[in-house]
């Protein structure tokens, strides 16, 4: 592995997934892109409900969003890389999930993907394709995926948001 994509969204377990490249990115010497995306949906909607607001002094466009995005992404990195020797550079795009990646896959030039999962039942992989099955269809490499249970995230996040006690 010489350069690898990690997908990480809002809406995924991204600590365990930056981690988990993290380390393997330090044990075989490559370089790491990790990529942010911010749905166009959300754009859209944070962009009107600031409008809404009606103060000429709130500007949110591209450039603001990409800038929020790519701070929320430096700093779970930075937290999530801590001690691993592993070079890291932040890339944060605003559009379509799928298309996203494996376009800045190849604008990076990345030979391995890094994405998390859940974990489905049959039916629901008949039902409808997820972010992650169509991404290992679609992209031309190895890619790493990162099962979890839905349930298991719920306490995760409500761990990290638990005030710990001295």
């Amino acid at each position: 592995m010489n350069r690898a994509l990690v997908v990480v969204t809002p809406d995924e377990r991204s600590n365990r997934i930056i981690r988990e490249a993290g380390q393997y990115a330090a044990g075989s010497g490559g370089e790491l892109i990790i990529l942010t995306i911010l749905p166009e949906e959300d754009f859209e909607r944070t962009r009107s409900a600031l409008a809404n607001v009606g103060s000429p002094d709130v500007v949110y466009g591209l450039d603001q969003a990409l800038e929020s995005a790519t701070r929320k992404a430096k700093r779970l990195a930075r937290e999530e890389l801590d001690g691993l020797d592993v070079d890291y550079r932040i890339v944060a795009d605003i559009g379509p999930k799928v298309d996203t990646v494996l376009e800045t896959a190849q604008w990076e030039a990345c030979d391995h993907l890094f994405v998390a999962g859940r974990r489905r039942s049959p039916a629901g992989k008949l039902l409808t394709r997820d972010l992650t099955q169509t991404l290992m269809l679609k992209f031309d490499g190895p890619v790493t995926v990162l099962l979890g249970e839905e349930a298991e995230d719920d306490v995760e996040a409500e761990r990290k948001k638990a005030p710990t006690s001295a």
